[in-house]
């Protein structure tokens, strides 16, 4: 009878920075929440604009941090196993950056 092999944990590759990721993600919500406030306060329109450009640069450096994680450990790990399950991790990275580039 053989043993199968032990389960290993797998962590999600932004683990190591979860605490920036989720500083970052604060500081996004608090951008929104000041928006909001702009908005109510019917600020200049390109002040507001302004404003969302900075959000969205803001959201465009976590998105790009967690795919460079993603490819670095997910991805790699996949590969690194083979079969079905690597050809699957590029496929679904292939379709993140996709999304990405359309955004």
């Amino acid at each position: 009878m053989s043993e199968e092999p032990a389960e290993t944990e797998h962590h999600h590759g932004y683990i190591s920075a979860k605490d920036d990721y989720r500083k970052r993600l604060r500081r996004i919500e608090g951008q929104a929440r000041g928006l909001q406030r702009m908005v109510e306060d019917e600020e200049y329109c390109i002040d507001i604009l302004t404003q969302v450009s900075a959000m969205t640069k803001a959201l465009q450096a976590v998105s790009m941090g967690l795919l460079e994680d993603h490819l670095r450990h997910c991805v790699t790990d996949a590969v690194a196993r083979g079969g079905d399950e690597a050809e699957a991790k590029i496929q679904e990275a292939t379709l993140a950056i996709k999304r990405l580039v359309r955004s």
